[in-house]
């Protein structure tokens, strides 16, 4: 192979390989929806009931189809009181509304909406 053809084949592997790096990287806008709540437990919950109603958000999310991902350590809350967070990504919307009636749902909520003092809860989505 003469000199020439090597650069142009180097040259086109270079180019091919910053396009691979740079495209590796894409900004998107996706249609799904982000539910992020925040809780403040009351003084009478115990870590263990805490982490088990944790658990049960992880299992809930982890059974149902229109969950895509889910979040369960928080790294920063606001308001500093607020003690754990979560946070769940759906399908879409029509997902979210149906997990709020899943007859589990209501089971957690019955379980342990008692020990929340107060959540706030947000939707997210483009």
């Amino acid at each position: 192979m003469n000199t020439k053809k090597l650069s142009v084949w180097a040259a086109a592997l270079v180019i091919l390989g910053v396009s691979a790096v740079t495209g590796a990287r894409t900004y998107q806008k996706p249609k799904t929806v982000i539910q992020v709540v925040t809780i403040r437990w009351t003084a009478d919950a115990a870590p263990e009931q805490r982490r088990a109603a944790l658990e049960g958000v992880d299992k809930l999310a982890a059974d149902f189809p229109g969950v895509r991902n889910v979040w369960l350590r928080p790294l920063r809350l606001q308001p500093r009181d607020f003690m754990s967070a979560y946070a769940i990504e759906f399908d879409d919307q029509a997902a979210a509304e149906r997990f709020a009636k899943l007859p589990a749902h209501e089971a957690w909520n019955k379980s342990f909406l008692a020990l929340i003092e107060e959540s706030r809860t947000q939707q997210l989505s483009n």
